[in-house]
């Protein structure tokens, strides 16, 4: 082979590297935009201390979307759900009074479920939450929909949730209910900053 011969075969080769390189590179987007982040898992920051202690501002979160069966872009369809979202989760959804924005809430109250906020307690079909997660917690009656004495029922399709720093927190007390359609997924765990990696709970 000639000198000239080598040097074009080594040329096609390194042509051929990179082409494999630029299409692996292409079908990971693919899989990152289409298939992982509409369907699987996405990452969301915290915007607000409004989850506080559980989540702190500025903490990056990963949530699973298939476990409630992820939305089908631009459809109305939704995956098979591996369960149905459960009292205690810390969900992502879509905010009712505005789509353009995602909101992280803990869920609280289930459909057709009676709600009340008493001395800083939650209280289900007039028994008190005693789970860790709830009673570590002082919820405060602020909004309309958590005035001292008033009892709320939960509409059929639709949640109750609240924050976990309830002195600061814009949640369904104020605005009301978040419909099953608008949940987008569950959160799973910080994965930044690195002190602060941890599953969620």
């Amino acid at each position: 082979m000639s000198i000239q011969g080598a040097r074009n075969e080594k040329i096609t080769k390194k042509k051929s590297v990179i082409r494999e390189w630029i299409e692996a590179a292409v079908f990971a987007a693919f899989l990152a935009f289409c298939v992982i982040r509409p369907f699987i898992v996405q990452a969301f920051k915290i915007p607000t201390g409004s989850m506080r202690p559980t989540l702190l501002e500025g903490d990056l979160i990963l949530v699973n979307k298939f476990i409630y069966g992820a939305k089908v872009p631009f459809t109305k369809f939704r995956l098979p759900m591996l369960r149905e979202p459960g009292r205690g989760d810390v969900i992502v959804f879509i905010y009712p009074e505005d789509k353009k924005k995602d909101f992280i809430k803990r869920l609280v109250g289930l459909p057709g479920e009676t709600i009340e906020i008493k001395n800083g307690a939650i209280y289900i079909n007039d028994k008190p939450l005693l789970d860790p997660i709830f009673n570590q917690h002082y919820y405060y009656n602020r909004g309309d929909l958590a005035l001292e004495g008033r009892k709320i029922v939960v509409p059929e399709g639709s949640y109750f949730v609240l924050g976990d720093n309830s002195a600061s927190s814009k949640d369904s007390r104020y605005w009301g209910f978040v419909p099953k359609d608008n949940i987008l997924g569950g959160a799973m765990i910080i994965y930044w900053p690195p002190q602060r990696i941890r599953i969620i709970k």
